[in-house]
């Protein structure tokens, strides 16, 4: 996995869980939605990347 894809799927896993945070702290269930979206593109990103790893070896 490059450095830079593996910070962009981490920084998504954490604007995501940042996103629900602040979501259930207000009671926006469409913030909640946006947060729950952001933290799969970035766990979808991330085993994209580990499988990519895992062909090259």
């Amino acid at each position: 996995m490059s450095a830079s894809e593996k910070a962009r799927a981490k920084a998504e896993q954490a604007v995501g869980k940042a996103a629900q945070a602040a979501g259930r702290a207000t009671g926006n269930e469409k913030l909640i939605a946006k947060g729950r979206a952001a933290e799969a593109a970035g766990d979808a990103r991330e085993a994209k990347e580990s499988l990519k790893d895992t062909g090259r070896h």
